[in-house]
C-alpha cells in the first residue's frame, strides 16, 4: 500500500495486547476501530506469557481497602492514588466479564474462582489458570474481537504518530515489506506494552523494544517515573539462550522456597516476616546481592525449590514450569530450579489521567505503557487486572471522544519516506547497536545503580542514539526503526534515574544513602517530555 492510500476510522488502537484488546473491543461500540498489531496478534507482548494470575478483591474476608494499601505499600507510595482506586474497585467486575466471555479459570471445590497468595499482599486475591493466566485472557479476549467489528492489521509496525494542531490525528505504520500506510483516526490508543528488551537479560518477547514510549515522547507526551524497572527476582539462568524467561511468582505462591548455595534461606536476611513473599524488588535485590557476595550457584543463580511439594501439586499448579524445566533436564519434583533475576515490568510511562487520556489531545493510553498505577514496584497480579481496567476505559474515553475535521501533513509523512530510504543508505546493522545498548544497559542502568553509572551509560546511548543504521533488506527495514525506539527508550530510562536523588522502589542508587522511608520521602513523579523534565515534590501528611 502507497503511502498516499488512507485508512479512515474513528478509533486506532496501537497494540493487541491485554490492554489493546479490551481497549478495541470497547470502542468497538462507538465507532469504526482499527487495531494495529506489531506481532500476530495475541503471539507478541507480555499477556500472553504472563504466567501468575489476576487480581480481584472476590472474598468477604478482603476488602477493597486492604487491596489499595498493599498496592501503595508496594509501590513505595508513589503511585497515583486514584489509578489505584479504579484499579481495586473494577478489577472484580472486569474479571467477571471475562468469565462471562469463556474464560476458564481455576475455582476451588465450591466452584468458586480459586485465588493464590503473592508477594507483598496480605490476602490471597490472585485468581489464575494454572500458570498459563495470560494465555488464557488472550484466548478469551482474541475471541472477543472475532466477534466484533475491529479491524485487524497484523504484523504492522506503526514508526510515528500523525500531529496536526498539536493534537494527534492517527498513525504512520510499515508492514513487513516496509510499505506504508496511514491511519487517520479521531482519537487514537497507545497500548504497546513496555521495554524491557532494552536490558541485556529480559523477560520480554521480541515485540518488547518501548516502542509506545518513544511514540508517546516524540509527539510531545509527558512520561512519569520512567526509572522505574521491576527486574523480576526470578529468571532462569540457563541454558544461556532460555536466560531471564520468566519462573512465575506462583512458584512461590505456591510454597516454592529460596536457597542460596549453603542451603539457607536467605530470604530470612532481608524480610524475616515476608519471606518469599516479599515484594519482588527486595526479592530481586536479596537475590542479587547473595550472588554478588559469592553464595550463588554455579550459574550464578539461587535455587528456587518445590521438591517439598506433592508430584501432584507441581503437575497441577505449576504444569508450564514442569514442562520447561523439563526441556532444560531438569525436573523440578526432583531437583530445585536455578534463578536470577531478569528486566521485567516498566512501572512509568505516560501520563494519563483517570479517563486514560495523556497530555497530548487525541492520544489515549493504557496498559504497561502507562505510569502512575503500579508506582515504583508493582505488586504480581496487578498487572493483567490494570489491562481490563484501563483498557476498557481507554476505549470507552477515546470512542466516546468527538471527531475534529483534521488533515494530516503532507511534510510529515515526507518526512517518514525519506527515513525509510536513510536505512538502505545506512553503514550499522541494527542489531549491533541494540546489543551495545542492552550490555550498557544491563551493567550501568540495572538492579543497582550509581550517578557515574548512569553517566557512563548516557554517553553510550547518546553514541548509538546517532548511529547510521543499515536496513539490509526491505524487511529488515522496520528493525532499523524499532533499535531507534528503543534508543529513546533507553534514553527516558536513564535521564529520569539521574532525576531522582534516592533509593525508592525498583530505583536503588547505591552512592546515596537513605535519608527517609518511602513513606515520608519529599519526592514525586519524576517527569519528562519533548518541552520540560523534573522531579516533584511531594506533601507528605504526618
Amino acid at each position: 500500500m502507497r503511502a498516499d492510500d488512507t485508512i479512515q476510522c474513528h478509533v486506532l488502537v496501537i497494540g493487541s495486547g491485554g490492554a489493546g484488546a479490551r481497549a478495541a473491543i470497547e470502542a468497538d461500540q462507538y465507532g469504526e476501530t482499527v487495531l494495529v498489531s506489531k506481532s500476530l496478534a495475541g503471539k507478541g507482548g507480555c499477556t500472553p506469557m504472563a504466567e501468575g494470575g489476576y487480581n480481584a478483591v472476590l472474598s468477604a474476608q478482603d476488602s477493597c481497602m486492604l487491596h489499595e494499601e498493599d498496592t501503595l505499600r508496594g509501590g513505595a507510595y508513589l503511585n497515583d492514588p486514584e489509578l489505584v482506586r479504579l484499579l481495586v474497585a473494577e478489577s472484580p467486575a472486569r474479571f467477571a466479564e471475562l468469565l462471562s466471555w469463556g474464560a476458564l479459570f481455576d475455582v476451588t471445590s465450591l466452584n468458586e474462582p480459586a485465588q493464590r497468595s503473592f508477594g507483598g499482599q496480605r490476602f490471597p486475591r490472585t485468581c489464575y489458570a494454572g500458570d498459563r493466566s495470560g494465555h488464557e485472557m488472550m484466548l478469551t479476549l482474541l475471541e472477543r474481537l472475532r466477534e466484533s467489528g475491529v479491524q485487524l492489521l497484523q504484523e504492522m509496525t506503526v514508526i510515528d504518530l500523525l500531529i496536526s494542531d498539536n493534537r494527534v490525528i492517527g498513525a504512520v505504520a510499515l508492514d513487513t515489506k516496509s510499505e506504508m500506510t496511514i491511519i487517520h483516526a479521531a482519537s487514537t490508543i497507545l497500548a504497546t506494552g513496555g521495554g524491557t528488551r532494552m536490558f541485556d537479560i529480559s523477560t520480554n518477547s521480541a515485540t518488547g523494544t518501548g516502542d509506545g514510549f518513544a511514540l508517546g515522547y516524540r509527539a510531545g507526551a509527558e512520561l512519569i517515573d520512567m526509572e522505574m524497572v521491576q527486574f523480576h527476582p526470578t529468571g532462569a539462568v540457563y541454558p544461556y539462550d532460555a536466560r531471564g524467561r520468566l519462573v512465575t511468582e506462583a512458584v512461590r505462591g505456591e510454597g516454592g522456597v529460596l536457597l542460596n548455595s549453603r542451603g539457607e534461606r536467605f530470604m530470612a536476611r532481608y524480610d524475616p516476616a515476608r519471606m518469599e513473599l516479599s515484594t519482588r524488588d527486595v526479592v530481586a535485590r536479596a537475590i542479587a546481592t547473595e550472588i554478588e557476595e559469592g553464595r550463588g550457584t554455579p550459574h550464578k543463580g539461587v535455587y528456587l525449590d518445590v521438591t517439598h511439594l506433592s508430584a501432584a501439586t507441581i503437575e497441577e499448579r505449576l504444569p508450564v514450569m514442569l514442562e520447561q524445566f523439563l526441556k532444560f533436564g531438569v525436573d523440578i519434583r526432583k531437583e530445585p530450579m536455578e534463578v536470577a533475576p531478569t528486566a521485567h515490568h516498566m512501572m512509568g510511562g505516560l501520563r494519563i489521567s483517570p479517563q486514560c487520556c495523556t497530555t497530548v489531545p487525541g492520544l489515549f493510553a493504557c496498559g504497561e505503557v502507562t505510569g502512575g498505577v503500579h508506582g515504583a514496584n508493582r505488586l504480581g497480579g496487578n498487572a493483567l487486572a490494570d489491562t481490563q481496567v484501563f483498557g476498557r476505559r481507554a476505549g470507552e474515553a477515546a470512542g466516546q471522544a468527538r471527531n475534529v475535521s483534521t488533515r494530516i501533513d503532507p511534510l510529515q509523512v515526507k518526512e517518514l519516506e525519506e527515513r525509510r530510504e536513510e536505512y538502505f543508505n545506512g553503514s550499522i546493522p541494527p542489531w549491533s547497536v541494540v546489543r551495545k545498548l542492552q550490555r550498557a544497559m544491563w551493567e550501568g542502568a540495572g538492579i543497582f545503580r550509581t550517578a557515574s553509572s548512569l553517566h557512563h551509560t548516557k554517553v553510550i546511548l547518546d553514541e548509538v542514539s546517532s548511529a547510521p543504521l543499515r536496513a539490509a533488506t526491505a524487511e529488515t527495514c522496520i528493525e532499523c526503526f524499532t533499535a531507534r525506539n528503543l534508543c529513546c527508550a533507553a534514553s527516558l530510562v536513564v535521564r529520569s534515574a539521574l532525576l531522582r536523588p534516592e533509593s525508592r522502589g525498583a530505583h536503588v542508587r547505591r552512592d546515596i544513602s537513605p535519608r527517609w522511608d518511602a513513606a515520608t520521602s519529599p519526592y514525586g513523579h519524576t517527569y519528562i517530555s519533548r518541552s520540560r523534565e523534573g522531579i516533584e515534590s511531594r506533601q507528605v501528611i504526618e
